[in-house]
């Protein structure tokens, strides 16, 4: 099937589903470890499975590129990392997911890497960073949204450039057309939508460096559930009506926030459904979070429900300023949201 000329929307609709008479509609459950031995599938950690694939069809041609599903979204680093030899210099936003930081640093500690955190917004240091063999970016940033000259730092990289893409989607940006060689996504979070799985996702432009990575999921094990494949795929066909509406609610709810006088900064890079807002203090953000009656307190993000958290609690994230709320903005009525916000910051 010739997918060339569909549009992003149409992609996560269409891509990967089963062709010909008599099959069906979506790729099922195949909850099968082991086929039958004399063709090119023999053993699932090892050769797959028709949901896995799928799944990467389907997000392999929205990113336009090689894709490969994962255990978990931190696997995905853990994979990259597999493929780097040891004494490698790495580079990774100062600001950026903590799980990132966390597995970058122990390699750093351990020896197996050699780690260098830049600021988000220095293109110029990330330019002359250019020699390290892996340049592991994030765009926007988590949980303080900054935005990555992710072009500008391909075209002078002389290593591996690897973009987290999880807060933007491949709806809201393509970060292989911008130079980068590797896409990663936690797919638990928008692409998955409902909360319920825990998945990641790589996109590689060469297919040399997606069988890199093919051979690190099997080597690490970190291959997915067929339960989790399935929803992950299953979440994927709604994700642009999804993310069009939750941006929608993003905008309106960050315009209103900036002229809160409670409100120090609001952090919104102008698309997406994740908002950063700072309060005064730690005290004040963890008193307007306890006084929340729709928005749940919690660690994760990109499902229908609209969530927050301070930032600052967890360890690796001591650096974020205290008073930050990250707020991932769900499917919930705008003005409910709003007027359970505007409650707790009176």
């Amino acid at each position: 099937m010739d997918t060339n000329d569909w549009s992003p929307r149409t992609l996560a609709v269409a891509a990967g589903r089963p062709e010909g008479p008599g099959e069906p509609l979506n790729v099922p459950i195949v909850a099968a470890s082991t086929f039958d031995a004399g063709a090119d599938r023999a053993y699932s950690r090892e050769n797959g499975t028709p949901t896995w694939e799928a799944l990467e069809a389907a997000i392999g041609a929205l990113e336009g590129g090689h894709a490969t599903a994962f255990a978990s979204g931190i696997a995905t680093l853990s994979a990259v990392v597999d493929t780097l030899q040891v004494g490698a210099k790495v580079c990774v936003p100062t600001f950026s997911y903590a799980g990132s930081r966390g597995l970058l640093a122990h390699a750093h500690r351990t020896g197996r890497l050699v780690v260098t955190e830049i600021a988000p917004d220095d293109t110029a240091a990330w330019v002359a960073a250019a020699d390290a063999d892996l340049l592991w970016l994030e765009s926007p940033t988590n949980p303080t949204l900054d935005v990555i000259d992710i072009e500008t730092i391909a075209a002078a990289a002389n290593g591996l450039v690897a973009v987290d893409n999880t807060f933007a989607t491949p709806l809201g940006q393509r970060p292989l057309e911008l130079g980068a060689d590797i896409v990663v996504h936690s797919a638990t979070k928008l692409i998955g939508g409902h909360s319920d799985l825990l998945l990641g996702l790589t996109i590689a432009a060469d297919e040399g460096v997606a069988k890199d990575l093919r051979d690190a999921r099997t080597r690490m094990g970190a291959t997915p559930g067929a339960l989790e494949a399935w929803l992950a795929l299953r979440g994927l066909r709604t994700l642009p009506v999804r993310l069009a509406e939750q941006t929608r609610t993003a905008a309106l709810l960050a315009a209103r926030l900036l002229d809160h006088p409670a409100i120090t900064r609001v952090r919104y890079p102008g698309s997406g459904t994740m908002i950063a807002f700072e309060l005064p203090d730690a005290e004040t953000a963890d008193k307007v979070i306890g006084s929340l009656r729709l928005i749940r307190a919690a660690t994760s993000l990109g499902g229908v429900e609209s969530l927050v958290e301070r930032r600052a609690w967890l360890a690796g994230d001591a650096h974020v300023p205290a008073g930050l709320v990250r707020f991932s903005v769900g499917l919930e009525d705008p003005e409910d949201l709003w007027t359970d916000l505007a409650t707790a910051l009176a």
